[in-house]
């Protein structure tokens, strides 16, 4: 009988992963992974985040262990995720960028801590499963194994996990990829789970990100494309292309919307709608996760956001790792720091940061 360690959260999903896996035959053992503690700031605003207090969640994941009479274990994961995932937070707004933490978390923590901590532990293992709304298989043709998007559209996942590599995509299981939300929220009833009404995590924290940022106010100018002076900014990592919060000024009746960043000047550059679309974009730190890297220009469909319907585009391989992609249409609030995730249908492809 295989082992799988199953990522336990304290929500409805990552329950039903590990107990659709038992109904499967798997002998399953449940983890939950620490990432907070008093050193760490605490969201001032009410809701369900990834980082904060995580004693609620423990505790429900050791319910949900205790129903399906499976081992549980906490695993301490607080130095990597402060030094992978807040690292690597800080340094992108700092740098004028956009980050997604969620996007390192997973690659690097809950895919790599988590698991290897585990294993040192003395938690032995043969698969690793998360409640994702992805599905990976394995194809025969080219020999690797291949990510893509879950059932459900409207929970698919993938974007947040092209960061996985061939050896993390064979070793892991996603239980919950041939489902919807809607269905696991009713098996979940239907097995009276202890989780089973609780609400879904909303976002990566609740809270001012200048509770983790912690940066010192760094005074700026707000300017129009032209130069003309429009306001003043206390740090330009207060700011994200396309957002329209603190922009006057300009003598125009038009909204006026971020449409650049420059940190080597310290100015918001401000401008109208139509200044938010390009046409083009390089991506660095690209990882090919389903495919070979390409050695030629291929076409695909291109996701720069997680709400962002996948545009086509042409994607051509650069030195260095990077990537330049070519949109056929010009695409709104291309961010740096966000990730440009590459489909073949529901097929991910890979990805990169946007630069």
């Amino acid at each position: 009988m295989q082992k799988v360690l199953v990522g336990l959260s304290g929500g409805v999903d990552s329950a039903m992963a590990a107990l659709l896996l038992k109904e499967r035959g798997y002998d399953v053992i449940g983890a939950i992974m620490s990432i907070w503690d008093d050193s760490m700031p605490a969201p001032k605003v009410s809701g369900h985040a990834c980082l904060g207090p995580e004693e609620e969640d423990i505790a429900e994941a050791q319910k949900v262990a205790d129903f399906l009479k499976i081992p549980f274990k906490v695993i301490d994961c607080r130095e990597e995720y402060k030094q992978i995932v807040l690292g690597n937070f800080k340094d992108e707004y700092k740098a004028g960028r956009t980050p997604n933490p969620c996007i390192w978390c997973n690659s690097y923590v809950k895919f790599g801590a988590l698991p290897k901590s585990a294993r040192r532990n003395g938690i032995d293992f043969d698969k690793f499963a998360t409640g994702h709304y992805a599905v990976i298989d394995f194809d025969e043709n080219s020999k690797l194994w291949r990510l893509r998007k879950g059932k459900d559209d409207n929970k698919d996942q993938s974007y947040f996990l092209y960061r996985l590599g061939q050896e993390q995509l064979s070793q892991t299981l996603f239980p919950l990829g041939s489902y919807t939300k809607p269905e696991i929220r009713s098996l979940a009833l239907k097995y009276n789970l202890p989780v089973a009404e609780k609400a879904d995590s909303q976002d990566f924290y609740c809270g001012d990100y200048n509770d983790i940022l912690k940066f010192e106010p760094k005074p700026g100018k707000i300017v129009d494309k032209t130069g003309k002076v429009l306001g003043e900014h206390q740090g330009v990592w207060n700011y994200t292309i396309g957002k329209r919060k603190g922009l006057t000024g300009g003598g125009s009746e038009r909204p006026l919307y971020v449409v650049k960043i420059d940190v080597k000047n310290n100015q918001i550059i401000a401008g109208y709608k139509e200044d938010l679309f390009s046409s083009e974009l390089v991506a660095d730190k690209v990882n090919w996760c389903s495919v070979s890297k390409p050695e030629n220009e291929i076409k695909c469909l291109v996701k720069i956001r997680r709400q962002h319907i996948p545009a086509s585009a042409a994607v051509k391989p650069l030195e260095d790792g990077k990537v330049k992609i070519t949109f056929d249409e010009p695409q709104m609030s291309v961010t740096a720091g966000q990730s440009a995730v590459f489909y073949d249908g529901d097929i991910v492809l890979g990805g990169g940061i946007i630069q």
